[in-house]
């Protein structure tokens, strides 16, 4: 175009021809998008993650690339951020910086491989920095802080206490307009045939109001059953579905409700004296694979070994004979 502009030299036939340009080619000049057009369009969510165990990043072993190199597993869920001395303020365990090198380096090293993690809030232990940080933007910069030292745009809150509900959903909310942040609810499951406990139905209630997009997350572990466990395991599973159609989700339809649905199991002992097995592990994931749920995690990466093998609930061993990362070959087909 500008050799063709050079051969006029007067600026108003410059104009004209360029306008002749336009309209011999049907082109039309569009006014540029006004800035509140360009806000309402929120950031794209990251690419879904389908299978990611939880790890205990506290541990000094096994480190993420060890697990991905050994099982072809690239993404994980990192227990746990909390609260720590200091309040709202992130830690590991709530004691250990984000940017400690022993974790950081791990990460990289599993991106480089491919892979990517997923970060957990809550979990058994306090303080919550849920209950530390006093407001939502209090809170949402405390998240901010986690996924920047990390790199990752995913958030898990793993609820095993009471949380400030609306507190917590509208930072939530805050982290999705600003950068689609997904998130998952890890919720407890109150038995086989009710699902979720009532309190987790509040937080889903708060999160559909307050318009949060989440992945519905049962622990199924530790609730009272009867019959074979792996049956009770589908059993709560299909229970929760029902919760969420009938308590917070009325108008989507059973394929919306299970595009946003995943499970976690407890890996061999659990600790109110069920036992997750191979088989067990085999029919969740049959279940899951023919129900096109979202997501699969189980606790945890640590535990899936065959070290104790004599029964015992440990946090770096399952209490089955097994073989080393046996659940975690099983659930990566997912």
């Amino acid at each position: 175009m500008k050799t063709i502009y050079r051969r006029f030299v007067a600026v108003g036939a410059i104009v004209r021809v360029f306008c002749m340009f336009l309209i011999g080619v049907g082109v039309t000049l569009a006014a540029p998008a006004r800035a509140d057009e360009e806000a309402d369009v929120g950031p794209a969510p990251p690419a879904p993650i389908r299978v990611a165990p939880y790890i205990d990043i506290t541990m000094n072993a096994p480190t993420l690339p060890q697990v991905a190199r050994a099982t072809g597993q690239k993404f994980f869920t990192l227990a746990f951020v909390l609260g720590s001395s200091t309040g709202c303020d992130p830690k590991w365990g709530g004691v250990i910086d984000l940017n400690e090198p022993r974790i950081v380096n791990q990460i990289k090293e599993l991106r480089a491989l491919g892979g990517d993690v997923i970060i957990a809030s809550g979990g058994a232990l306090s303080p919550y920095l849920e209950n530390l940080c006093s407001t939502s933007a209090a809170l949402a910069a405390a998240y901010r802080k986690v996924l920047d030292a990390t790199g990752s745009n995913h958030l898990d809150i793993d609820v095993e206490a009471s949380i400030p509900v609306d507190l917590v959903n509208n930072a939530l909310k805050t982290l999705q307009s600003e950068r689609g942040t997904t998130v998952s609810y890890t919720l407890r499951v109150q038995g086989q045939d009710y699902g979720v406990d009532p309190f987790s139905v509040q937080i889903l209630k708060s999160a559909a109001r307050i318009g949060v997009n989440v992945i519905v997350n049962p622990m199924l572990m530790n609730f009272g059953f009867s019959g074979d466990w792996g049956d009770a395991m589908v059993s709560a599973a299909n229970a929760t579905l029902a919760q969420m159609k009938r308590d917070v989700w009325p108008n989507k339809t059973d394929a919306e409700l299970r595009a946003i649905f995943g499970v976690t199991p407890m890996i061999g002992r659990n600790d109110t004296g069920m036992t997750t097995t191979q088989a067990h592990a085999r029919k969740l994931l049959a279940w899951s694979k023919s129900n096109n749920i979202a997501f699969i995690g189980f606790w945890s990466v640590g535990r899936d070994n065959g070290g104790c093998p004599n029964g015992r609930v440990s946090p770096t061993c399952s209490g089955i004979s097994q073989s080393l990362y046996e659940f975690t070959n099983i659930f990566k087909a997912f």
